[in-house]
């Protein structure tokens, strides 16, 4: 049976995207959090730990999201451990939010005057302190512009999830646009409401850049 696309299926359309921000921001958060450590030991004085997090970076930037995404969800039930739909997606985001995040601050943290950590090194400061007080702010400052722009690649990369079952906002489009047989008129709503989130973040990412090269 068919159905008239209106407000019940706007509805079912924004739940869909309160499961993409959320989603979006889970990924975001936690990948961040593990961005700094992978772009710490990307930028440690131990080889074999750069070398680790060389790979670990190589690993999720050189092979697709959705293979990421099949090997989470598939690949953990192949080993005895059921995870739904909605833990699979945030793992494999997560994941892969720490590779790009991690590699982005990375290159603010080596952007950074090396003369300012020779200096830090020279008044016997912690390496604890150095990345607290020196290192990390004024290099999450330099990060900002291309981190509000993944941001904007992350929210847009959350419509692959649908592939192992987790209803998003594409996925939701998917569904009332099988109910309606208004495919044009679903995926127009869709497109409206992924612009209406992420253009916004891009012109505040333009910003940023635009700011950040005046002030340099």
């Amino acid at each position: 049976m068919t159905s008239v696309f209106g407000p019940k299926e706007l509805v079912f359309l924004l739940s869909g995207l309160k499961w993409t921000i959320l989603l979006s921001a889970i990924a975001f958060t936690g990948g961040g959090i593990a961005g700094l450590l992978v772009a710490v030991g990307r930028t440690a004085e131990r080889a074999w730990l750069r070398r680790a997090m060389i790979l670990y970076i190589g690993v999720f930037q050189g092979t697709p999201l959705l293979m990421q995404l099949f090997v989470v969800y598939y690949g953990l039930g192949l080993l005895g451990i059921q995870v739904p739909a909605w833990a699979a997606v945030t793992i494999a985001f997560t994941l892969n939010a720490s590779a790009f995040l991690g590699d982005i601050w990375r290159g603010a943290i080596q952007a950074l005057p090396r003369g300012q950590t020779e200096a830090a090194i020279a008044l016997g400061l912690p390496l604890s302190s150095r990345l607290r007080d020196i290192i990390l702010p004024q290099a999450l400052r330099i990060a900002q512009p291309a981190t509000v722009g993944y941001a904007v690649q992350l929210i847009k990369g959350t419509s692959l999830a649908a592939i192992v079952g987790f209803i998003e906002l594409a996925r939701a489009g998917q569904i009332v646009s099988s109910q309606t047989f208004a495919p044009i008129l679903v995926f127009a709503v869709v497109g409206a409401i992924y612009f209406a989130l992420c253009w916004p973040l891009s012109l505040y990412s333009a910003r940023l850049e635009a700011k950040f090269a005046a002030a340099r």
